[in-house]
């Protein structure tokens, strides 16, 4: 068993793996949104049928619904992390924070089908604020650094009271059009731009 796993030419697997991210990709994106649109109770055969895979590739790489649920939040997590250096590269500093911040709206709403089973107690879902935290606080404080330095905010600002300002933007926002926490959040970043020169 050795031998045939160390003579095995590496080409041949990779399309293999390939597909098997793809699927698992596919079963991603619709998860994230069938939680949104009915919550993390929906049947996950809807969420196979939306990805274009059958059940059984969705029990193959999430086993239990906890596991998928993780995935979804952790994938999502990640996608507006990884947002802020991209926008920080293509746009100056106080435009890349309004940009992201409207990317962390998206995710809060994301967020708000998995409420459910965030909140449940389950200790699945133990390590997700940890994950939060150090995943996208380094992401809104560089962004957050950069637009005081080119002096179009001003400093003091507490990236984790910010985080929660949005979120609660987003709250407060729940059942009015979707553009409403994003002009709440641009009324919110124009607040934090007075006094900057100074």
């Amino acid at each position: 068993m050795k031998n045939r796993s160390i003579a095995a030419p590496e080409g041949p697997p990779r399309p293999k793996r390939a597909d098997a991210r793809r699927k698992m990709d596919s079963v991603l994106k619709a998860a994230t949104k069938v939680f949104r649109e009915s919550g993390v109770d929906a049947p996950v055969r809807e969420i196979a049928e939306r990805a274009g895979v059958g059940l059984g590739t969705v029990y193959r790489h999430f086993p239990q619904r906890s596991d998928l649920i993780v995935a979804v939040f952790q994938s999502s997590v990640d996608a507006c992390a990884d947002a802020a250096a991209a926008l920080a590269k293509e746009h100056p500093p106080a435009t890349a924070l309004s940009l992201w911040l409207e990317r962390y709206v998206d995710f809060i709403r994301t967020k708000s089908g998995l409420c459910k089973a965030l909140y449940s107690g389950d200790p699945a879902y133990k390590a997700l604020p940890d994950y939060f935290n150090q995943r996208l606080r380094p992401a809104l404080t560089a962004l957050l650094d950069a637009a005081v330095e080119a002096r179009t905010l001003r400093s003091g600002t507490d990236p984790d009271d910010l985080l929660v300002a949005v979120a609660n933007l987003c709250s407060a926002g729940h059942g009015r059009d979707p553009e409403h926490a994003r002009r709440m959040v641009g009324l919110l970043v124009d607040g934090l731009r007075f006094g900057a020169g100074s």
